[in-house]
């Protein structure tokens, strides 16, 4: 009917049926991706955390510029997502920032971007303007419900109260009741900053908790799926998996599908469907490349 008003010249026809299309196509998209996404849990909320890697203001200003890509990736979506612990850097950026994503397979899409990112560029912390390259890792995990049995006995836990460190802002409340949970016979530690409430945060904290222990029993599982029956690994989680290149030229490049985009400053400011829809297509079809970062 569209097309047929289009061709008869009718007023605002035209828009209608491109903005038809565009929604068609968005739908088209939003399907193909959601039958890649076939695994236990991707439908799932998802746990998220950011750690700098070695080298200091560097590492921990380039974990902040990728949890405000992430932040911007989620609002593009239209997901939720509530910061739990941030660790502010000592002169800039985040030693570590924790955080929860809210939305229908927000757990399948980020465990996409799970790894290490790196960034090459000229230093805004060098006086002599040099090129530095900087490392960040990104760990997803699922957001259990509460039938996932997951046993925690208190006598495994520590648990310490503080004050929230850093002036909070937009990231999380100053207040006392900060809890750290550490998880005895593994060494887990995980922390909840933002509620007002002890309780809440140590909730919170649990949730987290529950998820890595979870995490480790599958990984255990899967290692011996391996060992008896020969399996080749896949791309170690971990590895290296994209540079974001932005001095002697300006590119993102996924080591993984070895998509690459010109457009450095659109994915840092969170359009990362491309480069998310790739992967799972490569993944689904087995043709995955090992992680071979450039020497940029």
């Amino acid at each position: 009917m569209l097309v047929e008003w289009a061709e008869q010249g009718e007023a605002g026809s035209l828009a209608e049926l491109d903005e038809g299309l565009a929604g068609l196509a968005d739908l088209v998209e939003t399907g193909e991706i959601k039958k890649m996404l076939g695994g236990e849990h991707d439908r799932r909320d998802a746990i998220v955390t950011i750690h700098p890697g070695a080298g200091g203001t560097e590492s921990q200003d380039w974990a902040e510029m990728l949890l405000r890509m992430y932040l911007r990736w989620i609002e593009r979506r239209g997901f939720k997502r509530e910061i739990i612990d941030y660790q502010p850097g000592d002169e800039a950026g985040l030693k570590s920032v924790t955080f929860t994503v809210t939305g229908d397979y927000a757990f399948g899409l980020l465990a996409a971007e799970a790894g290490v990112h790196r960034l090459v560029r000229i230093s805004p912390f060098d006086q002599a303007a040099r090129r530095h390259t900087s490392f960040a890792s990104l760990f997803v995990w699922p957001e259990l419900p509460d039938d996932v049995d997951v046993e925690i006995e208190e006598k495994d836990l520590r648990i310490d109260t503080f004050r929230s460190s850093g002036a909070g802002g937009q990231h999380v409340n100053v207040t006392d009741s900060a809890v750290r949970i550490t998880h005895l016979p593994t060494g887990i530690v995980v922390s909840c900053q933002n509620e007002r409430s002890q309780h809440r945060n140590r909730d919170s904290a649990m949730r987290v908790l529950r998820a890595r222990l979870y995490d480790i029993r599958l990984k255990e599982q899967q290692d011996k799926l391996d060992q008896i029956g020969g399996a080749k690994k896949g791309i170690a989680f971990g590895s290296q998996i994209r540079s974001y290149v932005l001095h002697p030229y300006r590119m993102v490049k996924d080591h993984r599908t070895k998509m690459e985009v010109g457009d450095v400053d659109r994915v840092l400011d969170g359009d990362l469907d491309g480069l998310i829809k790739t992967y799972l297509m490569k993944k689904a079809s087995g043709t995955l490349g090992q992680a071979e970062p450039d020497d940029d």
